[in-house]
């Protein structure tokens, strides 16, 4: 079945089975943020946004993105550049691997409630994993962020 989707901006279409999982048609056109996990919608390493809203791509079938938009942080450099130094900075991105569905997660957050507070935060990022850091990096450096915006008159 031939789709096509707007991938950060560009169309591309392929070729899918009925089967075909989002994570699979959004790494195949190059987008590798896009992480394998659990393949079981528990980790949110896969997060990518579908119409503007997260959504897990290894639980959504390729054929539901049809003629949508999907975005992966390749399509959100500039935005996820600026947050993710905060993570960076509390040394919160030791292997790396679960950056991109968490930094992904967090501009959502953002974008529903520009000033959430600590147990919003929490909440709302439950079901990312982290394997490395024990989620206190990154907490304190969405709430520098957060901060730095207010500063920032951003907020």
């Amino acid at each position: 079945m031939l789709i096509t989707v707007n991938l950060n901006g560009k169309m591309v279409s392929g070729d899918v089975e009925a089967d075909t999982l989002l994570i699979d048609f959004v790494r195949n056109h190059g987008c590798y943020s896009v992480k394998r996990g659990c393949e079981t919608s528990n980790c949110g390493l896969c997060t990518v946004f579908l119409e503007d809203r997260p959504v897990l791509s290894c639980s959504v079938l390729a054929v539901r993105a049809d003629g949508k938009k999907v975005t992966t942080l390749e399509g959100m450099q500039e935005e996820a550049a600026e947050f993710g130094a905060f993570i960076a900075d509390q040394g919160a991105e030791q292997c790396g691997f679960c950056n991109p569905g968490f930094v992904m997660n967090a501009m959502a957050l953002f974008r529903e409630n520009p000033a959430p507070g600590e147990e919003e935060i929490k909440e709302y990022l439950a079901g990312n994993l982290c394997r490395c850091s024990g989620y206190e990096g990154q907490l304190r450096g969405i709430l520098a962020f957060m901060e730095w915006r207010k500063k920032e008159g951003r907020l």
